[in-house]
């Protein structure tokens, strides 16, 4: 029903708790729903802390051009990461974003441009083609190392939070409305396994030949 581009593997455990002395992280476990009760895809989950600077995860990521198409449909990095945009259709493909998180345009090109577009600002990026204007994709940035995607059965997990109190989010890039936040606490004794029902309104596509 919604798109969904490579399955991730998931854990089948759900709320794991892992603690060591002087440390204590979780592993959480989330279930994104529509407002029929039917799993959703491509959801971004994250949680941001309540207090304290998170740590810096990976600030690296690779958005493809694949059959003149991007793939993956939706992406989620921190603040401060350098995003690759390799070609690798046998066409050149002109990639831009007017988003207000990021303004940039790739002028055409084949292969992979020498330098990576970093994403510095919080925020919704769109991302289109000016020769193919099928060609769609979102971006979701945000200041947290703790993210993940929901898979095709609506699951996704949060691993490695240190104990504390968290603001729990989902983004869906077709949802209507925006879905409250849920504050959550981590540490022993904890819930560990979370709810998310999303309005969506997936975008009428048109008929475009490749």
């Amino acid at each position: 029903m919604y798109r969904h581009r490579g399955a991730s593997l998931k854990r089948s455990v759900y709320g794991l708790l892992v603690c060591l002395p002087l440390l204590c992280s979780a592993q959480l476990g989330i279930n994104v729903t529509d407002a029929s009760g039917q799993p959703v895809a491509d959801a971004v989950i994250y949680a941001e802390a309540l207090s304290g600077k998170p740590p810096k995860g990976k600030l690296v990521a690779t958005i493809d051009q694949i059959d003149k198409e991007f793939v993956p449909l939706v992406t989620v990095v921190q603040t401060g990461t350098a995003i690759r945009f390799p070609n690798k259709d046998n066409i050149r493909h002109n990639i831009y974003s007017f988003s207000p998180a990021k303004v940039f345009d790739l002028k055409l090109y084949s292969g992979t441009p020498a330098a990576p577009i970093v994403f510095d600002k919080a925020g919704q990026v769109v991302l289109g083609c000016n020769i193919h204007d099928w060609m769609v994709a979102y971006l979701l940035v945000v200041d947290t190392p703790w993210f993940d995607k929901s898979d095709a059965k609506g699951l996704a997990s949060l691993v490695g939070l240190p104990t504390g109190d968290y603001l729990l989010r989902v983004w869906h890039p077709y949802q209507s409305t925006e879905a409250p936040a849920q504050k959550i606490k981590v540490g022993s004794g904890a819930e560990s396994r979370f709810v998310f029902r999303l309005k969506l309104a997936p975008p009428t596509t048109g008929t475009h030949a490749k």
